[in-house]
């Protein structure tokens, strides 16, 4: 299933209970593109805010580095959020959008009332040997210093893993919101029809991961996490994590 997979593409296959069935590179780590976001929605359901609290939407963050940066409406893939901006939102519905949808305006916002030292320790409660979050989306001040966001397949699973099984809270509304992710053109995109996976994808030029447990009706739920760092289209780079979760399905 793996050995014909192009350099700088990282695997991790298995079940939440136990050991690796399939892996490859799966230490190597990865610019982290939106994956990010999960630990973000970990950090904030950690932290008990008020999901319902109305917050204000706005457009001017501390960057990691120093100073002060803002978002770029034409690079988020998610209208609806800046459609509100100068006004009130419910926290719990940034989560939402920030997850479903990828929405950049809403983690940044969400991080904000987090703190990136929260997402830190959700990365280490899961833990993660090679994941960091150091800055918000297109905090390029702080990019250009070094703090990036990183993460490895191995990693990923982790994280995952310990959403589902309640290491880092309550589960079921983190799993809830991850059921209802809308980007579904990648790992979603090799399983039969209506498989529950609770999934987060990411993606950047060059850069394309997609990351989640499937949950079969016949079998027990597995984590599975591939990331690519290629020159492959996005398109292709979509299509061959669809082929990695397939092929994972298919020996599930």
């Amino acid at each position: 299933m793996l050995d014909d997979l192009p350099p700088g593409v990282s695997v991790y296959i298995g079940p939440l209970d136990g050991p690796a069935r399939h892996t490859r590179l799966p230490e190597q780590t990865h610019y982290a593109a939106s994956t990010m976001k999960v630990a973000v929605l970990a950090a904030l359901h950690r932290s008990g805010a008020d999901l319902d609290a109305e917050v204000p939407v706005h457009n001017v963050f501390a960057s990691a580095a120093g100073g002060m940066f803002g978002c770029t409406r034409d690079y988020d893939s998610d209208r609806g959020v800046w459609e509100r901006l100068g006004g009130t939102v419910p926290l719990g519905w940034l989560a939402e959008r920030m997850i479903t949808k990828s929405s950049n305006l809403a983690t940044n916002i969400v991080l904000g009332h987090v703190g990136l030292d929260a997402v830190a320790e959700v990365w280490a409660l899961a833990g993660a040997r090679h994941s960091v979050t150091r800055r918000g989306i297109e905090d390029y001040a702080a990019r250009d210093a070094g703090l990036d966001s990183l993460v490895t397949a191995a990693d990923l699973a982790a994280l995952f893993t310990a959403i589902v099984t309640g290491r880092l809270g309550p589960p079921d509304a983190m799993v809830a919101t991850l059921l209802r992710q809308e980007r579904t053109e990648d790992l979603a995109a090799g399983l039969p029809e209506g498989t529950r996976v609770a999934h987060k994808n990411g993606w950047v030029d060059g850069v394309r991961h997609g990351a989640g447990v499937v949950f079969p009706d016949d079998a027990p739920p597995y984590a599975i996490a591939v990331c690519t760092t290629t020159d492959l289209a996005d398109a292709d780079a979509c299509g061959l994590i669809a082929r990695v979760s397939a092929a994972a399905w298919e020996r599930r």
